[in-house]
């Protein structure tokens, strides 16, 4: 699957490549990005580097940086994985590196995710899990549609404890009726 190159307003959406290895090591080495979206596992910084530059030859899963400004610098990744297209689904994530949230890039990125999702590949259905102590991320997929359809009880940990992840999904229809 060629993967795509997208463009809105606030983001430019390009593969991933192995020059976005510094964003990405500071998202997963960011103590509240591992606390927010329920990250356990270490990966070593050569781990990143091959990640970075492997991914986008990857089936069944788009790897996308997100940049933003006319400028190439890495600021996130979106990614629509497990993209099962007899069964028209897949899953959404974002994960954006902490200079780079709460300014309009993540809901705009998953906004034209969905719509290669959609329009693209034809999916029906695109789902994600959002842990309930990420009030950001719920209100981000909330803003752009999606529904809460179930919770996990304390699927994942949060320090000491546990916290719950909430369920959401998006169907095409519905996705439809919002563009319109």
């Amino acid at each position: 699957m060629r993967k795509p190159t997208l463009e809105g307003e606030l983001v430019r959406l390009r593969p991933v490549a192995a020059r976005d290895a510094d964003g990405l090591w500071e998202i997963v080495t960011d103590p509240e990005s591992r606390r927010v979206t329920g990250q356990t596992a270490f990966l070593s910084r050569a781990e990143i580097d091959s990640w970075c530059e492997t991914i986008s030859d990857r089936d069944g899963r788009i790897d996308l940086a997100v940049t933003a400004g006319g400028s190439d610098e890495y600021l996130g990744v979106i990614v629509l994985s497990e993209i099962d297209e007899p069964r028209g689904s897949a899953v959404i994530r974002l994960s954006m590196r902490p200079g780079s949230r709460g300014r309009g890039y993540g809901g705009e990125a998953i906004g034209l995710v969905l719509g290669l999702a959609f329009e693209g590949l034809g999916l029906h259905r695109v789902g994600c899990d959002v842990l309930s102590i990420n009030s950001r991320a719920l209100g981000v997929y909330k803003s752009v549609g999606f529904t809460v359809e179930g919770r996990l009880r304390d699927a994942y940990r949060d320090g000491d404890g546990y916290c719950d992840a909430i369920v959401m999904g998006l169907l095409e229809d519905e996705f439809r009726s919002l563009s319109t």
